[in-house]
């Protein structure tokens, strides 16, 4: 039988399995991989939860801060409504919309911070429209540090390049916080603020704090999946083969009874 499996059809079946194998059984360790990254960062994210809220307006920790994501915060300033941005492609109530970036020009200190506001409708976000929305004066707000969310390096529309002769764009499909210091020349700290609602909102924009999902999500389960997979090819192959081989030679010998049953008759006919 072994002789039968050294023939370019086998080697070659033989060898595609065992890179079948090989790729199924790296990539259930993959997702255990995925899934000690979703616990590590759950535990980042729950120990920033849990924080006390970070002030704003005292010593801030700038190298700190990208560490500290979804982390509550308070901070007082004036907003600088000649750099607004809006956010697009946002949903409220299965309405289309916008979130208005707005910077804040934290008191006490030189730094700036662009807080989202909220949402506003399609509608209403023209900068005519935006009018209404602006609070004078010192604000107080709550909220939570957010991490920039540029373009990742597959997929979505990329905002347009910056241009010398083109203004500034209004409207971006990213959070890209390097990007908008670039435009500004605004002294941004490198996290953004998602304002927190005040009880329900009765006016525009509209705030939100995300909804975070804290699951170790279904990489364990996918592992198994992998490695059951890897487990019966690798165990059924051999038998499958063996099977091939054993059917083959039920049909050769067959054929040859057949073929020795027919030269048979044809000696016997002469």
């Amino acid at each position: 039988m072994t002789a039968k499996l050294l023939t370019p059809r086998w080697i070659l079946t033989t060898l595609l399995v065992m890179m079948a194998v090989a790729v199924m059984i790296r990539l259930g360790f993959w997702q255990l991989d995925r899934l000690e990254w979703r616990r590590d960062l759950n535990q980042r994210i729950l120990s920033q939860l849990n924080a006390p809220p970070l002030d704003l307006n005292k010593d801030v920790p700038v190298t700190e801060l990208f560490e500290m994501e979804y982390r509550m915060i308070q901070v007082s300033g004036i907003y600088d409504y000649e750099h607004e941005f809006l956010w697009r492609n946002q949903v409220w109530e299965n309405q289309p919309g916008y979130h208005l970036f707005t910077p804040l020009r934290i008191e006490g200190s030189d730094w700036v911070i662009y807080v989202n506001r909220g949402w506003i409708p399609l509608g209403a976000a023209d900068a005519e429209s935006r009018l209404q929305y602006r609070r004078d004066g010192t604000v107080t707000l709550s909220g939570m540090l957010r991490r920039p969310i540029p373009k990742p390096a597959i997929g979505g529309v990329a905002d347009p390049l910056p241009a010398s002769n083109q203004p500034v764009p209004d409207a971006w499909n990213w959070i890209d916080l390097e990007r908008w210091r670039t435009e500004t020349g605004l002294n941004l700290l490198p996290m953004w603020v998602q304002e927190a609602p005040q009880g329900t909102p009765s006016r525009l924009p509209y705030p939100s704090l995300p909804e975070i999902e804290i699951t170790e999500g279904p990489h364990f389960g996918y592992a198994l999946q992998w490695f059951s997979f890897a487990a019966i090819l690798a165990l059924g192959y051999p038998f499958f083969v063996r099977k091939q081989l054993e059917l083959k030679t039920e049909t050769n010998r067959r054929k040859s009874d057949e073929d020795t049953l027919h030269t048979g008759e044809e000696i016997y006919e002469h």
